[in-house]
């Protein structure tokens, strides 16, 4: 009988150790609760009407399909039988498993305030990108229509809370979206005019990027027209505005950028977690007290050579699951020895607008015009396919020569949602599975 591997979560991690482990003499049970595979780090260009969601996700079952020994399936795991070495799913079957890899992402975090979600969108699936895309094209579209001017005006201002990658990318684009794109297809509304607010309760924007990086952030999105706002934490969210420090301020539109939260990976198993809920993981990416059980991805927490965590990014889950897929392979092989999780940093890279992007790679550091060429080569790099490499290309391009986003489509939108009151559906978390 072959050995008997199930990875849930079709993320980066995820998806890595089930590459990593072609031909090797194992069965392997796919699951996800998506039937897709998402670049993430893309997902604000859906949001922000740059991209369609078919250039940035592509089926799970297409992405494995000349490999017999994978088995894909679409559910909801629910939780770990560990004693009994099964995967538990929401319809009550069990998939048992002789190595589980747990990849099961992030949701949002809205520190102790989750009744915001209803009213401040995240960003972490297709469903939330399509929403936020939604939100903010009903807005200028009722803007349109509106004879208040301060109803006018908080359907005009777009608010961001958090100043990390997500927030400057989503704040830089939304203004040209509304400076650059849309002016010549309003009438009675000059759309230029709109007020995009970037909030955060840090001291810098970036702030995990160098000084001299972040500085150069903050003033390239002061000169887009961004409001930037430090210092000031968020301490409330409603359906009709954002309250930070001792500013109410009216909106429509409120974006969620400010934190995270682990799947329940480490509630299912009673393992050790940090205060954002992410397993506590040993050096070679095993669950304590079960060496049959690894976690990648943004569900774990483990210290980089610095001794810092390693940060939840793209590159970091593709190492961490490609060191897991060669502990599984050398295990097979009877090798026993530890083998711990080494992360090389590859830079760090946020675009802050159209010809702006801040990239570090250590003693290596750009900005201008020449980072967002190379902050869009990197991406379409790592984009699985020929075809959606020239799509997104040609659309960048597109974008970048005559100001034009062809994806600013409303869809599933009902008479609630219309009228930009409280959120007509309910909120969609993270992968969680």
């Amino acid at each position: 009988m072959q050995h008997r591997i199930v990875v849930v979560g079709a993320g980066f991690g995820g998806l890595e150790v089930v590459k990593d482990l072609a031909g090797a003499p194992v069965s392997i049970t796919f699951i996800d609760r998506r039937n897709h595979h998402l670049f993430q780090p893309l997902l604000y260009q859906v949001a922000t009407a740059s991209l369609a969601t078919s250039e940035i996700a592509w089926p799970i079952r297409s992405l494995v399909s000349d490999r017999p020994e994978v088995t894909t399936v679409l559910a909801t795991v629910t939780g770990v039988d560990a004693g009994r070495r099964s995967v538990l799913l929401q319809d009550g079957q069990a998939v048992p498993y002789d190595t589980l890899v747990l990849a099961t992402g992030a949701r949002h975090a809205y520190f102790g305030h989750d009744e915001w979600e209803a009213f401040a969108l995240g960003l972490k699936t297709l469903e939330d990108a399509t929403t936020i895309r939604r939100r903010i094209l009903l807005a200028f579209e009722q803007a349109e229509r509106e004879t208040d001017p301060l109803r006018q005006a908080a359907l005009l201002t777009f608010v961001i809370v958090g100043a990390g990658p997500t927030g400057v990318e989503m704040a830089g684009t939304i203004t040209e979206l509304a400076r650059d794109t849309l002016p010549r297809e309003f009438r009675n509304i000059d759309t230029a005019r709109a007020r995009v607010v970037l909030i955060e309760a840090g001291a810098r924007v970036l702030a995990g990027f160098p000084d001299e990086l972040s500085d150069y952030a903050l003033r390239s999105l002061r000169k887009l027209g961004v409001e930037v706002e430090l210092g000031r934490a968020v301490s409330d969210c409603t359906a009709d505005s954002v309250t930070y420090g001792d500013v109410r301020l009216p909106t429509k539109t409120i974006i969620w950028a400010a934190g995270v939260r682990a799947s329940p990976a480490a509630e299912w198993l009673g393992a050790p977690a940090d205060r954002a809920g992410r397993l506590e993981v040993m050096p070679d990416l095993t669950v304590p007290g079960h060496p049959e059980i690894f976690a990648v991805g943004d569900t774990v927490t483990v210290a980089g050579p610095n001794g810092k965590p390693v940060p939840g990014i793209a590159p970091a889950a593709k190492q961490e699951g490609k060191h897991v897929a060669a502990i599984i392979k050398a295990r097979l092989a009877g090798k026993v020895e530890a083998m711990p999780f080494r992360y090389s940093h590859q830079g760090s890279l946020a675009q802050i607008g159209k010809r702006r992007a801040v990239i570090d790679f250590g003693r290596i550091r750009l900005r201008g015009a020449l980072a967002w060429w190379l902050w869009g080569a990197a991406h379409i790099y790592f984009l699985i396919g020929s075809r959606a490499r020239l799509s997104v290309a040609i659309n960048w391009l597109w974008i970048h020569a005559r100001n034009q986003r062809s994806a600013r489509l409303i869809t599933q939108g009902d008479a609630a949602e219309q009228s930009l009151g409280r959120q007509a559906e309910p909120p969609v978390s993270g992968r969680i599975g």
